[in-house]
């Protein structure tokens, strides 16, 4: 009996621990900034501009050689040839392209 009470007890914190978790992790959600409308994409040596995304492409963000940049400064990219990536499309989303 008293083995299955200690069991339980155990059972009980893991489940707090992880009520706890949860909880911190929501929170946390609510904190993260929202992300950027417009990403430049630079190439390896920081004065060549690659590529335009959006800010919603999952792909730019994490190749951790991309900037946040302003809906004007997107425009201005893409009208210097700054070719657009087909995944998101940000030509589209600005209007330039139907």
């Amino acid at each position: 009996m008293q083995q299955a009470t200690a069991a339980l007890s155990q059972i009980d914190g893991w489940i707090a621990a992880e009520e706890r978790r949860e909880a911190e992790r929501r929170t946390g959600e609510g904190r993260w900034p929202p992300p950027p409308a417009w990403l430049i994409h630079y190439g390896l040596n920081r004065a060549n501009l690659d590529a335009m995304h959006t800010g919603e492409y999952w792909a730019a963000a994490k190749s951790g050689r991309c900037q946040p940049v302003s809906r004007e400064q997107a425009l201005d990219a893409l009208r210097q040839n700054v070719a657009p990536r087909v995944h998101c499309r940000p030509d589209t989303e600005l209007g330039l392209l139907d």
